[in-house]
This record gives C-alpha cells, sequence and structure tokens, in this order.
C-alpha cells in the first residue's frame, strides 16, 4: 500500500500561530493535486515582532493550534515545516566567478558550485552570527553575456554569478526550533516566511512582469520583490498593524480593546469621528508605506514592477490600506487572493504563509498539482525534494 504524502507547515506569527496540513490526492482525470485536510489557529503567546520571548508561552500555542490541526486530520503531527520571519530576517547580496572546468569548455554543476563558494567566501562578513536560509541565484554570466536560464551545458571560458543570500539570526532560527520541540514537533527544514506566502499568493505572470508582495503582520510588515520570475529582494520593517491600535488610543485617550474595535469597524458613532479615524489609520499606514517605497528605491525598482503590490496579511483587510498602497508607491495596487476550494478552511491570505510552508515541504515546488508519481514518498525523498526547490529560481 502506497504511503500517503502529507506535508506540515506552520506559521509562528506575533499575533497568530496557524497550521495547515495538505496532503497529494488523485484529481479528476488521474493527475495529482494537492488537498487541504486540516487547519489550526491560536492566539499567540510568548513572541515580540517575530522573537520568542517566552519559549513556554510559545510553545504552548503551537500546541493548541497543532491540536485542532490533529483533530481535523485524525493523526499526530510529528514533523513541520516552519516559517522565519521577524525583523532578523535580512538579505545579502554577492557575487561568485569560476573558470570553466572541462577541457570542451562545458559548463558544469561543478562551475556553479565554485562560483557559489567564491560568493559565500565574499558574503562570510555578513554572516557572522546568522544562519543563511536560501541561497537564490539572481544572474547567470557567461564570458561577459547574460544567461536565459541555468547555463549547464553551455560552452565558454568564464562563468560569474549573482547570488541573493537571505539570512535570519542564528540565536532567532534556534530560538523557534527550540519551541517546535518544546511542541513535540521536529522541524524539517525553515523557510522566509516572505517567500512561503508568495507561493500561493502570486500567479506566474505577476512574478515574471515584476510585482511586490506586502504582508502586513501586528508588528512588522515583510516583503519579496519578483521580477523576471525571481525574488529580486527580502525585507522586514518594524512596523505593523498593531501600531494602528496604539496610535488610535493615544488619538481618541480610549483603551486598547476599544482602538481594536475601532480598527476593525465594530465601534463607531459621533465619538469618534470617521474622518478622524481614517486619519489615524491612513498616517500609520503611509509610514508603512514610505518604507517599502525606500527600499524598492535602494534596490532600482520604484515605479517598475507592472504588476504593482500585492497585499497580504491580518493588516490587509483595512478599507483604506489599498488606495494608500497605490498613492504611496505609484504602483498598481490589490489585496491578494488565495485560490483554493471555500471548503479548505482557510480563510483569507492571512494563511498564505503556513499553506505555502505545506505547499513547498509536500510539491518542492509552488504548483498546486505535482508531476510526482503516486509511489511512497518517504521522509528522506520529503526532504531531497527541498533541498532541490530553489534551483526554480533561474534568471
Amino acid at each position: 500500500m502506497a504511503q500517503r504524502r502529507i506535508a506540515t507547515g506552520i506559521d509562528l506569527g506575533t499575533h497568530q500561530t496557524k497550521v495547515v496540513v495538505v496532503e497529494e490526492v488523485v484529481a479528476e482525470g488521474g493527475g495529482r493535486a494537492v488537498q487541504i485536510i486540516g487547519t489550526g489557529l491560536a492566539e499567540t503567546q510568548g513572541m515580540r515582532q517575530g522573537y520568542v520571548v517566552d519559549a513556554a508561552d510559545a510553545a504552548m500555542s503551537v500546541r493548541l493550534a497543532k491540536s485542532q490541526a490533529e483533530n481535523t486530520t485524525g493523526f499526530p503531527i510529528k514533523h513541520a515545516f516552519l516559517a522565519v520571519g521577524g525583523v532578523s530576517l535580512d538579505e545579502v547580496r554577492s557575487s561568485g566567478e569560476s573558470v570553466i572546468s572541462r577541457a570542451d569548455q562545458e559548463i558544469t554543476e561543478l562551475d556553479i558550485a565554485n562560483a557559489l563558494a567564491m560568493a559565500r567566501e565574499a558574503a562570510r562578513p555578513s554572516f557572522i552570527n546568522r544562519t543563511v536560509l536560501h541561497e537564490i541565484p539572481l544572474e547567470y554570466v557567461v564570458d561577459g553575456n547574460k544567461t536565459m536560464g541555468e547555463p549547464i551545458g553551455l560552452k565558454g571560458t568564464r562563468l560569474h554569478v549573482e547570488y541573493l543570500f537571505v539570512t535570519c539570526l542564528t540565536q532567532h532560527a534556534e530560538s523557534l526550533n527550540t519551541v517546535l520541540e518544546a511542541a513535540d514537533v521536529e522541524v524539517v527544514d525553515q523557510m522566509a516566511s516572505p517567500l512561503a506566502g508568495s507561493y500561493v499568493t502570486l500567479s506566474k505572470d505577476q512574478k515574471m512582469k515584476g510585482c511586490v508582495l506586502a504582508n502586513i503582520g501586528s508588528e512588522t510588515v515583510s516583503i519579496v520583490v519578483w521580477d523576471e520570475g525571481v525574488p529580486l529582494s527580502v525585507k522586514v520593517f518594524p512596523i505593523g498593524s498593531s501600531h494602528i491600535t496604539d496610535d488610535l488610543a493615544l488619538g481618541f485617550k480610549i483603551s486598547l480593546e476599544d482602538a481594536e474595535r475601532i480598527k476593525l469597524g465594530r465601534l463607531g458613532g459621533a465619538m469618534y469621528s470617521r474622518r478622524k479615524v481614517e486619519d489615524i489609520i491612513g498616517g500609520r499606514f503611509k509610514m508603512m508605506f514610505e518604507q517599502v517605497d525606500k527600499h524598492l528605491r535602494a534596490i532600482n525598482k520604484r515605479g517598475m514592477l507592472p504588476a504593482g503590490i500585492i497585499l497580504s496579511g491580518g493588516g490587509s483587510g483595512q478599507s483604506l490600506v489599498t488606495d494608500i498602497a497605490k498613492n504611496s508607491l505609484a504602483l498598481p495596487s490589490k489585496v491578494a487572493d488565495l485560490k483554493i476550494s471555500p471548503e479548505a478552511k482557510v480563510r483569507d491570505a492571512s494563511w498564505a504563509v503556513a499553506y505555502g510552508l505545506a505547499l513547498w515541504g509536500l510539491t518542492g515546488d509552488t504548483e498546486t498539482s505535482s508531476k510526482k508519481s503516486s509511489s511512497d514518498f518517504s521522509f528522506g525523498e520529503l526532504t531531497d525534494s527541498v533541498r532541490g526547490f530553489f534551483k526554480q529560481f533561474m534568471p
């Protein structure tokens, strides 16, 4: 009997902990498809701006969300793919070169590995106390000419490769692992949360044309910039939707609980001027997008992303956010849409990170259908699939 192919993604956010379990199933026509078979949600305790400040409380949050998912799936969750977000997430750009090793000058995997080793060595000072989560090739150049796709099989004398290294503080990554271990979950692999979310909220066309995905969380805004099908930049800013609540509390001299209700549209009336509410909320959103705009300028992509800005996360539900993003960035703006069946129990794009992680863990690609056979799929094969995942990022 074939072993079931199942993977779990866990998004341990500052405000909420989300668990998504997916399984590969037989689709109509005999193909393969991915189905969400379990979800779990819990209020997060013990986290601040993505950092673990109380491991015991954070582990309890994971246990609660995991228990919900287990009740749905009917089996225990022992392994998972984990999102890494928070303000420690950062990026380093570096390049490496290699002289083609074969006598016939044909480029091989060894030449790319040599270029990567040189790029890593050049970036080594930036890796102190940091863990490299992803090594993404941005551009291949053979004898001064940019290639389309991986240059394996081409001929030349010298290969130049530009890389994007996505990193986080080692202490941060280890703390997250410790939390999951305390919740009886083994971490198979970790992935930067902006990348995980992009796999289920962005289309291939959006990634090719160029766009920025902005996840507005409770205490951070995380972005990933895509162009020509490659993630060019990953960044996290220490500002989020909870700051809107703080602004409303100060602006109206009210409790944080009432301020949150105003933000969510559950409290209104003559005491709370609609115009003042919109001014306060709009002011904070403008501050968020000013930081995004500054970063786009720094990487020479301001106004250069035809697919615009796509908004996700809990803060994307505010009615003013799309117009403010459009005006602040001079880009088209829309709220992300998860194209999954309504019975999947994933209600909105705030689940994108956990869902994207589970999909990554199961298929090793960004599509919701897999071309793999229905043969047994062991734990070892699953991790091999993950290791080869980022080979898809070919310029």
